[in-house]
């Protein structure tokens, strides 16, 4: 018996493309008018301009504690709206996705999920004034023992109007060994923490070397003091606070993974702390937004809880979705719009999405293609848009990459209507598997347990016992 192994270079590159990873922004211009084809958005204009509304509005920071809902039907891009305005607002605004099954957890209550998850739609942008020593190198002398465990040194550093000798310690010499500086380099040390960063290197020493590195930047000797004040910006959620205000071990509790219960008295001192640093012009509060998918699966007690949470001062934007109707409220004995109660109902602004039409669907599936790199003749792109039209859009988005391994399998680089009738025959949708089981029910376990195991006849289950 002979094992084969693969070496890791001939192991192909990992490359995850997930549902929406080809949605990049709402594709609006700069007046807030949806493009018909951009930033892998297609369609649902009217959607997408309502979204644009609200991404203004967040930007300015003019709104918060508001409740936006997407209703509209399966596979109407109600996710890929959310992900554009995602993307579209950036990485300082807070941006929280979850899925409503996600709060139902033995380690955490409802409510406590729901409030992690609002906090960590707030952000905050935290201003502090540090100061820095910033100059060009001019000598580094260090000096070790014989042992080499005591070491000392001086750094002398200078700008265009002065020089000044530094003593130094092991862990700034460990830090400029890490660092790898060397005489002629401009460096800027911060005071507090004794970080160095090393900014590039003096035109003065430019000729010093023959041959320099790509990536070396030259810059300017550094005028006036040695010492200047900088201000620094640090963005942290709200979350964040808590979890390092509420674990003994401070700011190595955000990589300990599990938070637990938060007290409320913690996060009323932060509440208070931060709205102090607001007042002082410290801090600046970034209301975000949170996510809720499939918000039809929350009870009555969360829909009560996201009434009085979206009225507090640290509140974000709630977007929320869901493809129900008229449904049931669970928890109660009532339908209501959507499977929501009619006083958050109330609350919320409603943008609604259709279905798309076939051009559409063929533009989505093109786009598709190109994010799975498949490539695809015209006919069979048509095949899989008629397929979308008769079955559903996920579907025949799932068709594209089990097209495509047929393709490779028969050593074709363009996936044809072969391909993409034999994954068809392969792999069924949900009308023709409902078609399968109400033509064969009789071989699959019924609700009272009843089965037919072999050709003579149906096996009744054994209630007696």
């Amino acid at each position: 018996m002979s094992i084969s192994t693969v070496k890791e270079s001939d192991a192909p590159a990992l490359s995850l493309i997930a549902a929406h990873s080809h949605i990049s922004g709402l594709g609006l211009d700069e007046n807030l008018q949806p493009r018909e084809v951009a930033q892998g958005m297609v369609g649902q204009l009217n959607a997408r301009k309502a979204a644009g509304i609200i991404l203004k509005m967040v930007q300015q920071g003019s709104i918060a504690g508001r409740a936006v809902l997407i209703a509209g039907p399966p596979s109407t891009g109600k996710t890929a709206l959310a992900m554009g305005l995602s993307n579209s607002l950036g990485k300082d605004v807070p941006f929280t996705v979850l899925s409503a099954s996600e709060i139902y957890s033995l380690e955490l209550s409802k409510t406590e999920a729901l409030i992690q998850a609002f906090r960590k739609s707030i952000g905050v942008r935290i201003k502090e004034e540090t100061e820095i020593i910033e100059g060009e190198v001019v000598e580094i002398q260090i000096d070790r023992s014989l042992t080499g465990g005591h070491k000392q040194g001086k750094l002398t550093i200078k700008t265009t109007d002065m020089e000044t000798i530094y003593e130094l310690g092991n862990k700034m010499i460990d830090s400029l060994s890490k660092e790898k500086v060397i005489a002629g380099d401009i460096i800027s040390i911060d005071k507090a923490s004794g970080k160095i960063t090393r900014l590039g290197r003096s035109y003065t020493r430019a000729r010093d070397y023959d041959a320099m590195g790509p990536d070396v930047k030259f810059i300017q000797c550094p005028e006036g003091e040695l010492q200047k004040k900088s201000d620094v910006v640090h963005t942290v959620s709200l979350h964040d606070i808590d979890v390092i205000n509420s674990r003994s071990q401070g700011f190595l509790a955000l990589f300990s993974g599990d938070t637990g219960e938060i007290r409320q008295e913690v996060r009323d001192q932060i509440n208070i702390k931060v709205a102090e640093w607001k007042e002082e012009g410290k801090a600046e509060i970034i209301p975000g937004v949170l996510f809720i998918d499939e918000i039809h699966m929350l009870d009555i007690e969360c829909f009560s809880f996201l009434n009085k949470a979206l009225e507090d001062d640290f509140s974000p934007i709630v977007m929320m979705a869901t493809n129900r109707g008229i449904s049931q409220t669970r928890g109660t004995n009532y339908k209501t719009p959507h499977g929501l109660p009619a006083d958050l109902l109330d609350r919320s602004i409603i943008i609604s999405t259709s279905n798309y039409n076939a051009n559409e669907m063929k533009t989505i599936l093109g786009i598709r293609a190109k994010e799975e790199e498949v490539e695809l003749s015209n006919d069979s792109l048509a095949l899989l848009t008629k397929i979308a039209e008769e079955t559903s859009l996920r579907y025949a988005a799932n068709l594209i990459s089990v097209s495509n391994q047929i393709a490779i399998k028969r050593r074709a680089t363009t996936v044809e209507i072969q391909d993409i009738k034999k994954s068809y025959t392969l792999f069924l949708d949900a009308r023709r598997s409902v078609q399968f089981l109400e033509q064969f029910s009789d071989q699959y376990i019924d609700d009272k347990g009843s089965v037919a195991l072999s050709r003579s006849g149906v096996v009744p289950m054994d209630t007696s016992a």
